[in-house]
C-alpha cells in the first residue's frame, strides 16, 4: 500500500511489513488494509477505537471506513464493526448473516444482503437509513456522510438521505450504471460505456471529471 496526503495522525504510515494486501480503505484519520490471509491491519488515529480490530482477526473478505468507525465483512456473511458507536453505527442488526457487501458512511452503515435487499443502521437524522421501497434488486451500495446510494440490477441508482448539495439528484438518464461511490457530500458512478457521472457538492471541483471522460472501470470518492 502507498499512502499520501494529511499524515497528522499517522494515517499514511503503513506498518511493516507492507506486503500481501488485497484491499484498502480510509476513514477520517485512520486507514485499513485487508491482507491476502483475511486479516485486517489498522493504523492512524485510534481516538475512538477505530483501529482496535475485534478478537479473532481472520476470514475478512471486504473492509470499509469513512468516518470514525471501521467495518469488515466476514467470509460467512457476517459483519464486524468497531470504533465510534455514538449513533449505533457499529450495532449490526440481527440476523447478522447473508451479507454480500458493507459500506461505512459518516455516521451510518449499509449492508447489502445476498437476496438483493439493503439493511441500514446508525444515525438517521436525514433518513439516510430509510431504504426506499421496493427494497429489492440491489447489486451495489455506497454511503456518504449523510446520504446513501444503491445500484439496482437494471443499472439505475437510488439515492436517499441528505440532499443539501444535490447529492441525491441522480442526473438523467438514470441508467446504465455499473458501479457507484459516495463522497462526503457528492456522488459518482461509472457507466457501462466507461464514462463517469458525478453530482452534488462541487466546491473543490470534485464533480468536474477530467477529459477525456472515457475508459473508466472503477471510481472512489
Amino acid at each position: 500500500i502507498w499512502a499520501w496526503g494529511d499524515n497528522s495522525r499517522g494515517q499514511c504510515d503503513v506498518p511493516a511489513p507492507n506486503a500481501n494486501y488485497t484491499a484498502v480503505a480510509g476513514g477520517y484519520y485512520h486507514s485499513l488494509g485487508l491482507t491476502a490471509a483475511g486479516s485486517v491491519v489498522a493504523w492512524g488515529s485510534n481516538s475512538r477505537g477505530e483501529c482496535d480490530i475485534p478478537a479473532g482477526n481472520a476470514n475478512y473478505v471486504a473492509i470499509s471506513a469513512k468516518g470514525y468507525p471501521s467495518v469488515g465483512l466476514k467470509s460467512d456473511g457476517a459483519i464486524e464493526a468497531w470504533g465510534d458507536n455514538a449513533d449505533g453505527q457499529c450495532e449490526v442488526p440481527v440476523p447478522n448473516t447473508d451479507f454480500g457487501a458493507v459500506v461505512a458512511g459518516g455516521y451510518h452503515t449499509l449492508g447489502l444482503k445476498t437476496d438483493g435487499s439493503l439493511v441500514a443502521w446508525g444515525q438517521n437524522s436525514f433518513d439516510q437509513c430509510d431504504v426506499p421501497a421496493p427494497n429489492a434488486g440491489f447489486v451495489g451500495v455506497a454511503a456518504g456522510y449523510y446520504h446513501s446510494l444503491g445500484l439496482k440490477t437494471d443499472g439505475s441508482v437510488v439515492a436517499w438521505g441528505a440532499n443539501t448539495y444535490g447529492q441525491c439528484n441522480v442526473p438523467a438518464p438514470n441508467a446504465d450504471f455499473v458501479t457507484i461511490s459516495a463522497g462526503g457530500y457528492f456522488s459518482v458512478g461509472v457507466k457501462a460505456d466507461g464514462s463517469v457521472v458525478a453530482w452534488g457538492g462541487n466546491t473543490f471541483g470534485q464533480c468536474d471529471v477530467p477529459a477525456p471522460n472515457s475508459g473508466f472501470v472503477a471510481v472512489a470518492a
